[in-house]
């Protein structure tokens, strides 16, 4: 008893634990495109509001306010979005080889996303400078450049569509098994081949032949029979 103890115990062992194929919390396909689709929602709503505000001064106004908005300061964050809500989109019909390139592409679109915005963040008098001469006509800018919280979102959030695309790679190997299960099951477990429908006319069943010798009628023969207008106990 304690060697064959001994030798289950060694070849429980031996043997890897079994895991799932996917990882990581976007093991599911419709988790994963609706996550890219709300980041990318999301970038795309925070480049419409006012990004960078100032005040310049022209010949017949001495304060004129100059407000920004993001598609304006960083025109790319606005595309980026859209590209990673189209990633989202195409990962929920893409094969195996077309769900990498949409997730490399949604990863990208964030990085861009991030750095258009970082940009402003770092740097954002040119952006007020254009948005002035845009409203003024003029480019000399009369108080400091304030930046509001947006672009600071779009930030994170272009971060978190790269991270998002990573989550999904890793849990994509996962995709599609219930359906490769459901496949497998209509399939025949040795050959491959597809399970052929019972035939409608040819051989009856056991179960039916079974029916006839226990002396009982067959519900399908009995039908049968009193569609042609004939009793089917006729024959007992």
């Amino acid at each position: 008893m304690d060697e064959a103890a001994g030798i289950t115990h060694d070849g429980d062992a031996g043997r890897a634990p079994d895991r799932g194929p996917g990882r990581g919390p976007l093991r599911a396909r419709s988790r994963a495109v609706w996550s890219v689709v709300a980041v990318g929602g999301l970038t795309l709503a925070t480049a419409s509001p006012t990004w960078v505000s100032t005040t310049v001064s022209t010949a017949l106004e001495p304060t004129v306010d100059v407000a920004v908005p993001g598609t304006t300061a960083a025109p790319a964050v606005a595309a980026a979005a859209l590209v990673v809500v189209a990633g989202g989109v195409a990962l929920a019909i893409a094969g195996r080889v077309a769900r990498w390139v949409a997730l490399v592409v949604v990863a990208l679109a964030g990085a861009l996303a991030a750095a258009s915005a970082l940009a402003v963040l770092l740097d954002p008098v040119p952006a007020a400078t254009s948005g002035a001469s845009d409203t003024a006509g003029v480019t000399d800018l009369t108080s400091p450049v304030a930046v509001a919280v947006w672009p600071w979102l779009t930030v994170v959030l272009g971060v978190l569509a790269v991270a998002v695309a990573v989550l999904a790679a890793a849990g994509s190997p996962g995709w599609g098994t219930t359906s490769g299960r459901h496949e497998r099951a209509s399939a025949d477990p040795s050959t491959g081949d597809e399970a052929s429908p019972a035939p409608a006319g040819g051989d009856r069943p056991a179960a039916a032949a079974q029916a006839d010798d226990a002396g009982q009628h067959d519900p399908h023969d009995a039908w049968d029979a009193l569609s042609r207008g004939t009793d089917p106990s006729a024959d007992r």
